[in-house]
C-alpha cells in the first residue's frame, strides 16, 4: 500500500543524531544507550529527565516485561477479531499473533466499524517479542472517526501497532481555513478526521504500543478516570490545529514513559474543570509542529472562565524541541508544577514554559551535555 511505504520511508529517518536514544531502521528495536546518550543526567544526586523503569526501554518494544503472548481467543483475521470481540468476557484476552495485518479500510469506510472492546477485556500483541514488531491494525480511509473504543471500565490494549491513514501537516489547509477571508471551522472540518482509541469509560490501559498516523488523536480520553498510558511510541499524529498523542477532556490520567515525535501535541487537554494529567518518564524526541504539552484554558473554550484544569503535574521528562515544552492556556485550579526535567533546547524556563498564575517550573535541568539547573 502506498501509504504504508510512506510511513515506512519517513519513520527510517526518526532519530537524533549524536544524542540520546538512536534509532535502528525499525522504531521497535532501537540501540542501548550509552552513558553519553541516555536521556537523564543524575546532578547532585537528583535524577533529572526520563529514566526507565523496570518494565523496560521507554517507549517499550523489546524488553518490555508486561507483555502478553497468548490469549482465550486467538484472531487472525478481521471475521476473526469481530467475533472475538462479540463473544469476550471480562478478565479474558484477544491475542492477535506477530506481524499480522489486519486492514479496517473498507470496513470502516463503508460500514463505520468500530471495534469495540467490552468492559474488563484485553486486545493484545507481542510487539517486542523476540524482535517482532506486533501484529499491525491499519485504516487507509481519512474519516475514520474512531478506529477502537473502550465500551466499559478496566480495557486494556497492548503490545500492537495502530496506524492511521493521515501523517501529514496539511499546512495550506489549515492557512485557507483560519487565514483572510477564510470561513474557519466551517471549512476545515470539511476535511475529515481520525483517531484511533477513545474511551468514556473507566480505568483504560493502553501500553507497549506503537500508534501513528492519526489526524486528531492517537489516544482520547474523553472521560473517565483511572487512565494509565504507558510505554508507547506516539508518532506523526500532526495534522496542523487538531494532531495529539494523548488528548484529555474531562479526565485525569497517568502518562509516563512514552515515546513521542512527529505530533503537533504530544499530550494535550481541553482544561474542563476538574481534568489534568500526571506526565513523567517521557521522552520528545525531537520534531514537533508547536508546544508538546498544553492544558487549554477557558478562552479556548468560550465558558468565561480562565480555567486551565486542576491539577497538572509534569517532571522527569526529557525534551528535545525547540519549541517551547509546556504552555498552560489558563489558570489551574489547583496547581501546574514542572521540574526535574531535562530540556535540552532551551536554557531558561522563561523560553521552555508558558503560562500563568498557579504554574511552576523549576528545578529543571536545560542545555546540551550536562547542562545547568534552574
Amino acid at each position: 500500500m502506498k501509504r504504508n511505504v510512506f510511513l515506512q520511508r519517513a519513520f527510517l529517518s526518526v532519530g537524533l543524531s549524536g544524542s540520546f536514544l538512536k534509532m535502528t531502521s525499525s522504531p521497535g528495536n532501537r540501540k542501548a544507550a550509552t552513558d553519553e546518550d541516555r536521556s537523564w543526567r543524575e546532578v547532585n544526586g537528583v535524577i533529572y529527565g526520563a529514566k526507565p523503569d523496570h518494565r523496560g526501554e521507554i517507549g517499550g518494544g523489546s524488553g518490555y516485561t508486561e507483555m502478553i503472548t497468548k490469549g482465550d481467543h486467538q484472531v487472525k483475521d478481521l471475521t476473526g477479531l469481530v467475533k472475538a470481540l462479540e463473544v469476550a468476557k471480562a478478565g479474558e484476552v484477544i491475542f492477535i499473533p506477530a506481524e499480522t495485518e489486519i486492514d479496517l479500510t473498507t470496513h470502516i469506510y463503508i460500514e463505520k466499524l468500530v471495534l469495540d472492546i467490552p468492559a474488563g477485556v484485553t486486545l493484545a500483541g507481542n510487539r517486542g517479542q523476540g524482535g517482532s514488531k506486533g501484529a499491525i491494525l491499519t485504516s487507509d480511509a481519512l474519516d475514520t472517526p474512531v478506529m477502537i473504543r473502550a465500551l466499559g471500565p478496566g480495557v486494556r490494549i497492548t503490545g500492537l501497532r495502530i496506524q492511521g491513514p493521515n501523517p501529514k501537516r496539511y499546512l495550506e489547509h489549515h492557512r485557507k481555513s483560519f487565514g483572510p477571508g477564510g470561513e474557519g471551522h466551517k471549512y476545515y472540518y470539511k476535511f475529515p478526521i481520525s483517531n484511533a482509541i477513545e474511551t468514556r469509560s473507566d480505568r483504560l490501559r493502553v501500553d507497549n504500543c506503537e500508534i501513528s498516523a492519526f489526524s486528531s488523536a492517537a489516544i482520547y480520553l474523553h472521560e473517565g478516570s483511572g487512565h494509565h498510558i504507558h510505554h508507547n511510541y506516539i508518532h506523526h499524529c500532526q495534522y496542523n490545529g487538531l494532531g495529539y498523542g494523548v488528548c484529555i477532556d474531562k479526565s485525569d490520567p497517568l502518562i509516563e514513559y512514552n515515546l513521542f515525535d512527529y505530533n503537533r501535541h504530544s499530550i494535550a487537554g481541553t482544561g474542563i474543570s476538574g481534568s489534568g494529567y500526571i506526565a513523567r518518564h517521557n521522552i520528545e524526541l525531537g520534531v514537533s509542529l508547536s508546544h508538546c504539552f498544553d492544558m487549554h484554558g477557558g478562552r479556548d473554550r468560550k465558558d468565561g472562565t480562565d480555567i486551565a484544569g486542576k491539577t497538572i503535574e509534569i517532571y522527569n521528562n526529557t525534551f528535545s524541541v525547540p519549541y517551547r515544552v509546556v504552555v498552560i492556556r489558563g489558570v489551574p485550579e489547583d496547581k501546574c508544577v514542572v521540574y526535574k526535567n531535562r530540556i535540552l533546547k532551551h536554557n531558561s524556563a522563561e523560553t521552555a514554559v508558558r503560562a500563568e498564575e498557579k504554574t511552576s517550573a523549576y528545578d529543571n535541568l536545560y542545555g546540551e551535555g550536562q547542562g545547568v539547573v534552574k
